[in-house]
């Protein structure tokens, strides 16, 4: 019997471990880690951070889930892996700690958001705010209802939104919630009131993290810089891009550019983006010393079978990980966030200055839940004495984003995003590096159904539903 552990219960670690049970059953013991007693659909917390959706609706109880299907769990957090004597060693909320052994490890942690990046950012500093977790999204809400209360007795509010950091991802979830305060504004009538602002590190607007996205239309082709622009000029949303913001004060944040310029920018509510670095994890070998730096890379994210130490501008598509396997421990695999990616994929930047300003690649959402879903089908080849087979590297997944605009399933809005693939392959693609047969840009009422019917249905599966494995990651 093959003990198998996954660190984590988010799209990737409830993927993997949905998938493990379906195909090991009972022959097999199948353990998830967490520190939290809950599953949360994160992408739904822009509508939480604005207060248009209950946080309860976005979550539920791990532990009955996962005891139906024979899924075992320990709510603590991960703090050592030993590779070689193989155990994870854990700690409770009550500072106990416990070895857990395995045979097989999937890494599936998540971010460690890290706001002590860029001095005097986040809510524990009571400056910025953040959608990155329920706890976060319910103090932006709290916060922006309170600045409504303020706008509905004649005070005028700047509102900042974006990344807080030169490195910093998610580019997408922010500009989802730029757009959802705009629209939530506007039904109020508290529009006129609010100078809503855009600070990013994207090289331009609407490149996402991604090198901006391409597609066909009608015969046209379009590119996301003009479809951001159009949609900042029709909503009345200023914008700085290739801006990284370096530190923050109580209604000021400090920031530098491209070419090294310094400024700052007021604001009355702020929700920026920390930069995301691996979560806090020692690697210790049989000898008691620490390997964390073999094992991860200098952000903590764990390396696998990637090509890493390129320039990376020199990065093709061959050069991103598709088993996401270590090359150390071959029993170890990470997934979604926890994995190295080998370099960005927009184009990076370092000014004047030295300082970075440069897009980290997404890896949340749709490639978080396809990856989790290969790091499981390559245990189970192992488990059953194969080599891993299955590969997909985000150079070989399609990606898709549907930005609310507005909630409503009657007067909302949402723009739809597909690309394919995630990373650029102008090997295959040499034009735009993507298929613009199957990318997609559009606008209107029938992404916010599209969008409301994946918080449903995503929901549904994480909860191992029946008929959870039809709906594709």
């Amino acid at each position: 019997m093959a003990e198998v552990v996954i660190l984590g219960a988010g799209f990737s670690g409830q993927t993997a471990a949905l998938y493990l049970k379906k195909e090991l059953g009972h022959e097999h013991d199948v353990t998830v880690i967490s520190p939290w007693p809950r599953f949360t659909y994160i992408p739904s917390l822009v509508w939480v951070g604005i207060g248009r959706m209950a946080p309860e609706k976005t979550m539920f109880e791990l532990a009955p889930m996962y005891q139906s299907h024979g899924i075992h769990f320990l709510q603590a957090w991960a703090r050592e892996i030993h590779p070689d004597e193989q155990y994870v060693l854990t700690e409770d909320k009550a500072g106990n700690r416990q070895k857990v052994p395995y045979d097989y490890l999937i890494n599936a942690t998540g971010p460690h958001l890290n706001f002590e990046g860029t001095p005097g950012l986040g809510p524990d500093q009571g400056t910025t705010h953040s959608i990155c977790n329920i706890h976060h999204a319910k103090l932006a809400r709290d916060a922006y209802l309170e600045m409504v209360q303020r706008m509905e007795k004649g005070d005028r509010v700047k509102i900042l939104v974006g990344t807080g950091h030169g490195t910093a991802t998610c580019q997408g979830a922010a500009l989802e919630y730029i757009t959802n305060i705009h629209n939530d504004l506007v039904k109020r009538g508290l529009r006129d009131k609010a100078k809503i602002m855009w600070i990013s590190n994207e090289p331009k607007l609407g490149d996402l993290g991604v090198g901006g996205i391409t597609a066909r239309k009608h015969g046209y082709i379009m590119d996301s810089e003009t479809f951001a622009r159009s949609l900042f000029a029709e909503q009345e949303i200023y914008y700085q891009v290739q801006t990284a913001v370096t530190h923050v004060e109580k209604g000021k944040v400090y920031w530098e550019n491209y070419e090294g310029e310094q400024g700052e920018t007021e604001y009355d509510f702020a929700m920026l983006i920390p930069q995301f670095q691996g979560t806090k994890i020692k690697y210790i070998d049989k000898d008691g010393q620490d390997i964390t730096a073999k094992m991860t890379n200098p952000g903590g994210f764990m390396l696998v079978d990637g090509n890493y130490g390129k320039n990376p501008t020199e990065l093709t598509a061959d050069d991103w990980p598709g088993t996401y396997q270590s090359p150390l421990y071959k029993n170890l695999f990470a997934a979604g966030i926890a994995f190295a990616p080998p370099g960005p994929i927009s184009k990076p930047y370092v000014n004047r200055n030295g300082v970075q300003i440069t897009a980290s690649p997404p890896r949340t959402g749709m490639a978080s839940g396809i990856i989790g879903r290969v790091a499981a089908e390559n245990v189970i080849d192992l488990i059953r004495g194969k080599e891993p087979s299955h590969h997909e590297s985000m150079a070989e997944m399609p990606g898709a984003c549907i930005a609310s605009i507005g909630k409503s399933l009657w007067d909302g809005s949402a723009a739809s995003i597909v690309m394919y693939p995630v990373v650029p392959d102008y090997k295959r693609y040499p034009e735009y590096g993507r298929d613009l047969d199957v990318s997609v840009m559009e606008i209107g009422l029938a992404g916010a159904w599209i969008k409301r019917t994946l918080h449903t249905l995503f929901l549904y599966k994480m909860k191992g539903n029946p008929g959870w494995s039809l709906i594709p990651e």
